[in-house]
């Protein structure tokens, strides 16, 4: 597979997504830069909007094992993960596997599950694994949470810890479509629901191949200062409570190598930072006398991008 092979199976694959979704081809393009990327997604926006429709669409449209667990404040660890059961004719436990054990797990409304299950997750998501009863079960590569939830609805719900936030490779969100879209919207689900008609368009093989080359993306030492500036931004003590940490600022860097590979080119320019930077940065940050005001953050990355000078030389 070449770079090339990269952003034709990209295309491919936000040409059989949009079949379903209108619009929203920016969060196509960075949904496919966290699964090649080995990453996680974190979809944030009211209900309706489309968060669980674009993660369907997305299992759909690659050949990958897939799973739905929604999340609610019953939910116990083991649920998401698997247990030992105990086998009376053996005489010995079997472990059954839970729903993290696929390819594309879509952790429908997260936070409504209890911090406790929650961290079920955190192994999982960081060292793709599943440790129980004593022994490591390793997960099936790709593997890729796509987690939704309601930032308007409080009651009953449980925010996720900063170091679970920290996991999620960036946060997106849908937004509402505009006239036209909401026409289009309406033409085509009029009759039917045409998520029930589309099918898997590239191989589980491909995506691995894809999470193989990227990394091998280069990225000049100009833009990789250009990257630790940026993340040195988002430090500073008198404005800033928590900024971003050195596994952030390496997820900015590895999501500009997968976000080149899918525009078929093998180097990172700046714009390829700039792009990524309020998905993957924003949701990391905590501002003094702000927490949890997510569009402050994206403001605040924003600023920094304007403050600190992008490399202009050569770059490969």
């Amino acid at each position: 597979m070449q770079y090339q092979d990269i952003a034709v199976l990209a295309g491919k694959i936000k040409k059989n997504v949009a079949r379903v979704i209108i619009g929203r081809e920016e969060q196509m393009d960075l949904i496919l830069t966290a699964i090649i990327a080995g990453g996680h997604i974190l979809l944030e926006d009211v209900p309706g909007t489309g968060k669980t429709v674009m993660a369907r669409s997305m299992a759909k449209s690659l050949n990958c094992a897939f799973s739905r667990v929604q999340f609610t404040p019953d939910l116990l660890p083991s649920d998401v993960t698997g247990v030992s059961v105990y086998q009376m004719g053996t005489g010995t436990f079997e472990f059954m596997p839970g729903p993290v054990f696929t390819n594309i797990l879509l952790a429908d409304e997260i936070n409504r599950a209890t911090p406790r299950t929650q961290s079920a997750l955190l192994e999982c998501m960081a060292e793709k694994q599943v440790t129980e009863g004593g022994k490591t079960r390793p997960l099936d590569a790709p593997f890729t949470v796509i987690a939704t939830q309601n930032p308007v609805e409080t009651q009953g719900t449980f925010p996720l810890p900063e170091a679970q936030l920290d996991r999620f490779l960036m946060q997106l969100s849908m937004g509402y479509p505009d006239g036209e879209e909401a026409m289009q919207l309406m033409e085509r689900f009029i009759r039917s629901s045409p998520l029930s008609e589309i099918g898997p368009v590239a191989e589980k093989n491909e995506i691995c191949d894809a999470q193989r080359l990227f990394s091998q993306c280069q990225v000049s030492r100009p833009v990789m200062e250009y990257i630790a500036a940026i993340c040195q931004e988002t430090r500073d003590p008198d404005t800033v409570q928590l900024g971003v940490s050195p596994r952030g600022m390496l997820a900015l860097l590895q999501a500009s190598q997968a976000y080149a590979a899918i525009r078929g080119r093998d180097y990172v320019i700046p714009d390829d930072v700039k792009k990524l930077a309020v998905p993957v940065l924003a949701h990391r940050i905590i501002l003094r006398g702000l927490f949890g005001r997510r569009s402050e953050n994206e403001k605040f990355v924003l600023s920094i991008l304007e403050r600190v000078a992008a490399p202009t030389e050569a770059i490969r």
